[in-house]
């Protein structure tokens, strides 16, 4: 079990610093093998049954393949110094945390919507979310940025630091690598739906209960930010089952509805509108600063979540 002091450093490492362009970064690393054993897959298996198979093995060989790399890294270092195993474990588990990144995309949004640059802003939302922006409105572009910052509290904060407070570096990186296959294979559509059909299953295992954390732990926030926190837990209960992940849901009413806004509607992507269901209730009109109130929220939560796993690490390691 990781320490809590490294943790904690792994926490303000990606607060500080993020994710900096010229250091490597793994998940690069895991977008490259993941590419390279699809490859390698298709040329072997062509038949809708075959991959179908084969997409057991796409998620073994990439999540046991980084868990098996970082923990031979550590043991590597372990020989020369534990205070390298230190410092390495605590970047490794800094790259598997998106908060400054959340925030800093969120507010890239909204600077340019306060400076009124509509064209910026809907080519600043383009680059965290799927769905064409070419055509948005403001409100429009709040829901987007709201939507993408509540639902990555799970993939990109809550889930890495509780696998990293259970297994280390290691797990943390192999979550990561389960989180990096579902976006790149993880899609329903005619080349993924045999071959990336088990990546996306083991993403919603391996979120399923850090993303019911974290709609309890936004509860708590929206109480300690004097938003509303019963209308939170009530939108939570009623609406989060019909988000069609049964895990994005959870973190997206919580927000909807500790900041009393509807989330959800049409999305159009490549052209083609896509209605999802609604979450929360209208009660005004989103602005601008409904993104400012998400990032609140997602950063507060997270503080709050890597001090209960830094203080579950102190009592279960004494360290």
């Amino acid at each position: 079990m990781v320490t809590a002091w490294i943790l904690l450093a792994a926490y303000v490492i990606d607060r500080l610093v993020g994710d900096p362009r010229q250091l490597p970064h793994p998940v690069v690393g895991m977008g490259k093998a993941i590419t390279a054993v699809e490859r390698g897959i298709r040329r072997r298996w062509t038949q809708p049954r075959s991959l179908r198979r084969a997409g057991v093995l796409l998620p073994l060989i990439v999540a046991g393949g980084a868990w098996g790399v970082t923990a031979l890294l550590l043991w590597s270092l372990s020989l020369m110094s534990p205070w390298l195993v230190w410092i390495a474990e605590a970047w490794l588990i800094s790259t598997t945390i998106a908060a400054k990144g959340l925030r800093d995309a969120g507010m890239a949004v909204y600077s340019e919507l306060r400076k009124g640059d509509i064209p910026a802003a809907r080519k600043a939302l383009g680059m965290i979310v799927g769905r064409d922006t070419a055509a948005l409105d403001s409100p429009e572009m709040v829901r987007g940025t709201v939507e993408t910052v509540a639902e990555n509290i799970v993939d990109a904060i809550i889930s890495p630091l509780l696998y990293a407070l259970l297994g280390g570096a290691p797990l943390a990186m192999a979550y990561r690598a389960v989180n990096t296959l579902d976006s790149m294979v993880g899609y329903k559509n005619d080349k993924y739906r045999d071959l990336g059909w088990a990546s996306a299953r083991l993403d919603d295992v391996a979120n399923y209960i850090p993303a019911r954390i974290t709609a309890l732990l936004l509860t708590l926030c929206a109480w300690l930010l004097r938003l509303d926190y019963r209308n939170c837990l009530l939108t939570v209960r009623r609406d989060a089952r019909l988000h069609p992940s049964p895990n994005s849901g959870y973190p997206e009413s919580a927000v909807a509805g500790a900041l009393g806004i509807r989330l959800g509607g049409y999305n159009v992507y490549h052209g083609v509108a896509s209605f999802r269901e609604y979450m929360g209730e209208p009660l005004r009109t989103m602005e601008p600063e409904d993104i400012i109130l998400t990032s609140r929220l997602m950063l507060l939560c997270s503080t709050l979540f890597v001090s209960f796993c830094a203080a579950a690490a102190w009592l279960w390691t004494g360290s």
